[in-house]
């Protein structure tokens, strides 16, 4: 869903951005900070510190805070080495890091982010125009996916400091959350302007022009940023969703495996490269992929469903079952994977689970015609015509152009005796796919009506094309023994 008010206000912050940009400042540690719990990388505060001077001298506590912070060892070597110039420590900044804003920094490396926001709130009181602090806060509210207050808290920032390419990146991020593409692009590319060097830009980039559509482009910007910062997995697994768009399974398959070779505990790369795995038929890998998702993250739904369903079609329906069981144990709301457990009880000619497995599949979705013609082939197998008929005519509604719901629904009307409706659907099914089964379907639909020449003539056209299936040329053979006989009466 776009936000309206959002795309209001990027007439304003065009009108800002092409200011003259405000003479730069050098930067202090509590900027540092403020960034810090934003999670700007420490390689890019070390261009920034470079490009832009520190305020003032830090000693041994405020590396200690700027640790605590997040800022890891290339920064603060960078930070001790550089020494403030005459005309930065001009500038009299303070090196005291507000209590607030250090544990505001802590807490959004934990993830507790309501937390760091009211702690920069509190901060914000003492210093209103700080844009550090307005730029933290937007953070965390975009981490809360509070689109619009992200978006007010960034403007503030950016107006405060209109040359600090990250609120562009920001910016171009909440545009792509909400789906709105061309302002991502755009904003992401004003960032880049500002910084062409900047690797979370090129990221961003990508993550908008992925939401367009644009694959092939996407992909580019995703190398620009892995070339500036080669050791983000995050960023290779983004290039692996896209590639996999693109249909570039080797390509996909290499940016995850990338991904989890820079971080190994990334369950959501294991998951999706396990589903590439699945799609090219490689059960054993995906499973093994899948399993470690699991162990990585035992509480997420979907990757105990598709390896449930991995399972399914690579025919091992017990362990099928037992990943699935699990699943509706842990998550009963879970909407996904009844199905492959219907299969799995299919499998075991169990068919009164299947059954119910499959109601639950229907009643989930309705209109999804597979759906309908799979419960209905159920119930036909457990001998309840009636039920089975309304449910495969429904499939048959919903998609006319499916013979294996024609099919299905012919061999129901069959057995219920109804052999000229059960032709009709026969005659459909092959139309629409001139199978050697359909044709044998047919061949005893119209034995059964004793029109054995054209029975005949179905029966060796299945044969024809299936020579090596003994079942047609057996039934033939029946037939025409069957029609001697009768010729000779």
């Amino acid at each position: 869903m776009k936000c309206p008010r959002l795309s209001f206000c990027l007439f304003f912050l065009c009108m800002a951005v092409s200011q003259a940009f405000s003479q730069t400042q050098p930067v202090n540690s509590s900027q540092l900070v403020a960034w810090l719990a934003s999670g700007v990388p420490s390689s890019r505060l070390i261009r920034i510190v470079q490009e832009r001077e520190i305020s003032n001298a830090l000693g041994k506590e405020q590396i200690r805070q700027l640790e605590a912070a997040g800022a890891d060892a290339n920064l603060v070597h960078a930070l001790t080495t550089l020494k403030p110039t005459p005309a930065a420590l001009a500038e009299n900044a303070s090196s005291e890091i507000p209590a607030d804003l250090l544990q505001a920094a802590i807490d959004s490396r934990a993830r507790r982010f309501h937390e760091a926001e009211l702690e920069l709130r509190r901060a914000l009181n003492s210093e209103p125009q700080n844009a550090a602090l307005h730029f933290a806060l937007g953070t965390m509210l975009r981490q809360q996916e509070r689109w619009d207050d992200a978006f007010d808290e960034i403007t503030l920032a950016a107006k405060l400091m209109p040359d600090f390419p990250e609120n562009h990146i920001t910016f171009a991020y909440i545009f792509y959350r909400l789906d709105d593409g061309p302002n991502s692009i755009a904003e992401a590319r004003t960032a880049l302007s500002m910084d062409p060097e900047n690797a979370e830009a090129y990221q961003i980039l990508g993550l908008g022009l992925y939401s367009n559509e644009q694959y092939a482009a996407s992909a580019h910007a995703f190398l620009e940023s892995l070339t500036r910062d080669p050791r983000n997995a995050d960023t290779y697994y983004d290039l692996g969703i896209t590639l996999h768009a693109d249909r570039d399974l080797p390509g996909a398959i290499a940016a995850y495996r990338n991904a989890i070779h820079l971080n190994p505990g990334f369950w959501q790369a294991h998951s999706n490269l396990a589903l590439i795995l699945h799609e090219q038929s490689k059960f054993d890998e995906a499973i093994a992929e899948y399993k470690e998702a699991k162990r990585l993250a035992p509480d997420d739904a979907s990757v105990r469903n598709n390896l449930g369903n991995t399972y399914c079609d690579k025919g091992n329906f017990d362990a099928a079952m037992v990943e699935l069981r699990q699943l509706y144990q842990q998550h009963p709301e879970w909407v996904q994977g009844h199905p492959c457990l219907a299969r799995a009880y299919m499998s075991k000619k169990d068919y009164p689970n299947a059954i119910s497995e499959l109601q639950l599949a229907v009643q989930q979705n309705p209109t999804d015609s597979a759906q309908h013609r799979a419960l209905g082939e159920a119930l036909l197998l457990d001998d309840k015509l009636e039920d089975s008929i309304r449910e495969l005519r429904l499939a048959v509604a919903l998609n006319p152009d499916s013979d294996s719901a024609h099919h299905v629904l012919g061999m129901a009307l069959f057995r219920q005796q109804q052999s000229q409706a059960a032709e009709k659907e026969f005659r459909e099914a092959l139309r629409l796919n001139p199978s050697p089964d359909n044709h044998y379907s047919l061949a005893a639909c119209l034995m059964s009506m004793d029109r054995y020449d054209e029975a005949l003539s179905e029966l060796e056209i299945a044969a024809r094309l299936d020579p090596g299936r003994q079942l047609y040329r057996a039934r033939r053979e029946e037939l025409l023994k069957l029609m001697r006989q009768t010729s000779s009466r």
